[in-house]
């Protein structure tokens, strides 16, 4: 199936992709970094799998989710009737659990079910046996059991480990089963009602987006899908925010270019505060702020453009060599070696962040100013060293231009913490500072004959976060240098008016081969720039074709292949969900300010 076949459901600590055709694929356990236990997202059905379809081959699916919920709703119409699966994760209180319903809406339909557990990405099978009426697994340090309201056959599938059921459906039955997890040396935990788990589960979605303070019309529905989504990535214990839920999930399809997203990237700092705070969860923004004082603190050399959910620094990097990767591309990354990467642009997101965040009124006590100002001493030492920039190129070190402007950031926003009265400090050198890397992006950083700003000091090519240019502040919208850098990304980086980050062919930025596609975070940057510089109507044509990319039940993974009309990269990819929140809430405001007000 292709990425947009996937839906997804989650408990806040880890999440399946369920596809149009009845199989979850994808789901790790017990979190969203944990080994997967279905991986045929990343192979094929031996990988592990959990399917729940018609009998009939023939039989025809559409789907949605109920209401404003992350329950899913996938209606069959087959050979002698029609029948509905739920299908979702309850909150978690125990363990991990995966709830799926099916009921009968008319005639008789025969179903099938096929559960194929492998253990650490596809590569264990488990010792199943039939126990107290259910299904029990366990291998190493798993265990699962399947309650099912079926018999099942163990063992009768093609290939070994696959228990499989046939049976049928009649309108007005509701057969329930409930996948367990837990680690192997535990009890079984208590069993799930699934009715009751449903009740709960919708009651929970629901009621947390009747919280929601988001007042415009035109774009709610999308909102609050993306709402729902980044919520559903959050990870509930530590407030983290999970890029993606999946891992290798190709750039380009059958490409090098696969990755692991599973983790929590502090680039994604400021948008996600922004988004939450606009949309009224004044918790989860405090609690994603709280992660980010936690994660960072220590000390500020060791800074890093990554973390896990708990705030956990190594993230090695090694490679499932058996699984043979999503329609091929090769290789599957588990880990992400970039978290040694120096990048930076991100002690600039850190500070912006939780400037805006003491703007928004979620205040911090002076441990947490000490910790900024140890960072901004750090960043005023080393803003000259070249580094690996945003997009994490596996090259050489440059002098990237995003990462410059970043540290004017940085110094900006002390400045006007200090300005402000809310904290003391040096604002006097801060300001020096501010100046001198502003005249030294404007001189090394800016191409005058080409009237646009470059990737790197000396570039030939440009870079999309150059787009981000009014909206931090660094320049206003008006400037003649930034329609130049809007126009020169539009004509490089534009494939079909939508927007890559950079071009790998350029400067041999780095050692890999292949390409990707257009990068849907900043085709919403370019919306964001073209409104703030007045053109309104372009803006929100271009919005609104990014909102028609999104699948049947309103995700979005990383990128769009526009040659093949696809998505393409980690799904559903929070970035992408930052950015339809954040420029629907600026176009339905008007035109959209720049985070400074300058």
């Amino acid at each position: 199936m292709r990425i947009e076949d996937y839906a997804l459901i989650g408990d806040m600590q880890t999440a399946a992709l369920v596809g149009r055709n009845g199989s979850i694929d994808w789901l790790c356990l017990p979190r969203f970094d944990s080994a997967a236990c279905f991986a045929a997202l990343l192979d094929d059905p031996r990988a592990g799998r959990w399917l729940l379809a018609p009998a009939d081959a023939g039989a025809t699916a559409r789907r949605r989710y109920r209401q404003d919920t992350l329950v899913l709703e996938t209606t069959w119409e087959a050979d002698g009737g029609c029948v509905r699966v739920l299908d979702f994760m309850p909150p978690r209180v125990e363990a991990p659990d995966v709830v799926r319903i099916v009921e009968g809406v008319r005639g008789r339909v025969e179903m099938r079910t096929e559960l194929a557990l492998r253990f650490d990405y596809g590569s264990i099978v488990p010792w199943t046996r039939q126990d107290g009426g259910e299904l029990a697994a366990v291998a190493g340090p798993d265990s699962a059991w399947l309650d099912a309201s079926v018999p099942l056959d163990e063992g009768t599938g093609e290939g070994t480990g696959v228990t499989t059921a046939r049976f049928s459906v009649a309108a007005g039955d509701r057969l329930p089963f409930v996948l367990t997890w837990q680690q192997s040396w535990l009890p079984r935990p208590a069993r799930v009602d699934a009715f009751t788990a449903l009740d709960d589960t919708e009651r929970t979605w629901t009621g947390w987006l009747r919280d929601c303070a988001y007042q415009g019309s035109r774009y709610g529905d999308a909102v609050r899908r993306s709402l729902l989504t980044l919520k559903a990535l959050t990870y509930a214990p530590t407030g983290g925010l999970v890029a993606a839920p999946t891992t290798s999930l190709p750039e380009e399809i059958g490409g090098t270019r696969n990755w692991d997203y599973r983790y929590s990237w502090l680039r994604d700092a400021s948008f996600t505060l922004r988004a939450l705070l606009q949309a009224g969860y004044e918790d989860e923004a405090r609690a994603w702020r709280d992660w980010l004082l936690r994660a960072v603190a220590g000390d500020p050399a060791d800074l890093q453009i990554m973390y896990t959910l708990d705030g956990t620094r190594r993230i090695p990097e090694w490679r499932a060599e058996w699984l043979r990767g999503y329609e091929g591309s090769h290789p599957v990354r588990i880990g992400n070696a970039a978290y040694a990467q120096v990048q930076l642009d991100v002690y600039g997101e850190v500070l912006d962040c939780l400037y805006q965040g003491r703007r928004a009124g979620l205040h911090h006590d002076d441990a947490a100013w000490d910790l900024q100002r140890a960072l901004m001493d750090y960043l005023e030492g080393h803003w000259r060293d070249p580094d690996h920039g945003l997009w994490e190129v596996r090259g050489p070190r440059r002098h990237f231009t995003h990462s410059k402007v970043l540290a004017w950031v940085a110094a900006d926003r002390m400045v006007r913490t200090v300005e402000s009265g809310d904290h003391g400090g040096p604002a006097g050198r801060w300001r020096a500072l501010r100046e001198e890397v502003h005249r030294e992006v404007c001189e090394h950083g800016y191409d005058a004959e080409r009237n646009t700003f470059t990737q790197f000091y000396g570039s030939r090519g440009v870079d999309a976060a150059l787009l981000l240019i009014p909206r931090l502040g660094f320049l206003p919208p008006s400037d003649p240098r930034v329609a130049g850098t809007v126009e020169a990304v539009r004509r490089e980086l534009g494939r079909d008016g939508l927007v890559l980050r950079h071009r790998h062919d350029l400067d041999n930025l780095d050692e890999l081969t292949g390409g990707e596609g257009t990068f849907l975070a900043c085709s919403f940057w370019l919306a964001d720039a073209l409104a703030l510089m007045g053109r309104g109507e372009e803006a929100r044509e271009l919005f609104e074709r990014l909102l028609d990319l999104r699948n049947d039940v309103g995700l979005l993974a990383e990128e769009y292949d526009t040659a093949h009309r696809r998505q393409v990269g980690n799904f559903p990819q929070a970035y992408s969900h930052l950015a339809v929140v954040n420029t629907a809430a600026a176009l339905e405001a008007g035109a959209p300010v720049s985070t400074t007000e300058r």
